[in-house]
């Protein structure tokens, strides 16, 4: 395990290493996690949702339930039948505690579906800042380029107009040192 480790490590200092030097791809990294986040929150806040609903589901059977014993409960003690009737209030009141448990569930769910839109909000905020830098960034990378280009295209270009300026210019100096050299041989040959 230690050799693993070791390179796990190794691998993830250069990729942070890289993308220090590559901020603009620091920045794309960053875009998908945000991308990934923003996904995983939206399938939270469907999902929630979808509970929320069925909780009501179940709530609204509950209270179903609850009104056809409490009509059994008033029947039962109307025809004196006290044993049924005390039956009948038992299964009321537990039905009451079953759909108090299940309404405190749904609450729940509806508070952790709020907070769940509200990561959604700010995860939303952070990608679109996250994009803006990106984007700049990504702007800013192309002016250098471009500059970059410029540079390189008028070093080429001045240097070919220099080239040829400077091969004009040595043939002067070639003539000028030929025709210099020719005008010594002649005085030393007239001495």
């Amino acid at each position: 395990m230690g050799l693993f480790d070791d390179l796990s490590r190794f691998l993830e200092n250069r990729l942070e290493e890289f993308l220090r030097n590559n901020p603009h791809l620091e920045l794309e990294a960053l875009l998908e996690q945000l991308r990934e986040q923003e996904e995983d929150t939206l399938k939270l806040v469907a999902d929630l949702q979808l509970q929320e609903k069925r909780s009501q589901e179940e709530i609204l059977s509950t209270a179903q339930e609850i009104q056809r014993w409490h009509i059994r409960v008033q029947k039962a003690k109307a025809a004196g039948r006290d044993d049924l009737a005390i039956a009948a209030q038992e299964r009321e009141a537990a039905l009451l505690r079953e759909g108090n448990q299940r309404w405190g569930h749904m609450q729940g769910l509806k508070e952790r579906i709020n907070q769940s839109k509200e990561l959604l909000h700010k995860i939303q905020v952070r990608r679109q800042e996250v994009q803006a830098k990106a984007t700049e960034a990504q702007t800013a990378r192309a002016k250098a380029q471009a500059q970059q280009r410029l540079e390189t295209n008028g070093w080429s270009k001045s240097t070919s107009s220099y080239s040829s300026n400077f091969d004009d210019l040595e043939e002067k100096f070639r003539r000028w040192e030929t025709q210099d050299e020719l005008e010594q041989m002649k005085r030393n040959l007239g001495k």
